[in-house]
């Protein structure tokens, strides 16, 4: 496969539990609509990781980060056809946020490149390939076995949800 058909996205994201389950977004935009996926994104211009990592949090889940723990890097790739590309290859940094302060909002303001729809809290039991995003199943597995796992994933398929397949409701 030519290389040039690969879209490369990078990002950092937060790992975040309350009471045993995890924060997650409802995502409402990319190959991740309407499924849940972990707070984060894209850094702007100029901007260190971990300032992305707390100004998204906030932005996507109400949650005001008061500490943070870089776990590590991984990349996702699978099949996505956008615009002209054939692949998707997300590159990941993943934080633990082991202190914050108020409460989870389940809707967000919405502005240009927003792409959560607002935070809910999800039981790691109910959590599986069919609602999350690939970020939400690392997440999951670094719950679950306490050991955050840097192997790339690679997907040989990935269904991007429509609307009327949403796990959640708008």
């Amino acid at each position: 496969m030519s290389r040039d058909k690969f879209h490369r996205a990078f990002g950092v994201y937060g790992i975040i539990t309350i009471d045993n389950a995890l924060v997650v977004i409802k995502k409402n935009g990319g190959p991740y609509i309407n499924r849940f996926d972990l707070p984060g994104g894209s850094l702007e211009d100029g901007e260190f990781l971990k300032d992305a990592i707390i100004r998204e949090i906030k932005e996507e889940t109400g949650l005001k980060v008061r500490k943070v723990n870089q776990l590590g890097t991984t990349s996702f790739r699978y099949p996505w056809h956008y615009l002209d590309y054939e692949m998707n290859q997300h590159i990941t940094v993943f934080y633990k946020v082991s202190e914050y302060e108020g409460e989870i909002l389940e809707t967000v303001a919405q502005f240009d490149g927003q792409d959560s729809l607002g935070a809910v809290l999800v039981s790691l039991n109910d959590l599986n390939e069919q609602n999350a995003s690939p970020l939400v199943l690392k997440a999951k597995d670094y719950l679950e076995h306490k050991s955050f796992a840097t192997d790339d994933v690679e997907y040989k398929s990935w269904y991007v949800l429509s609307d009327g397949e949403q796990v959640f409701k708008k």
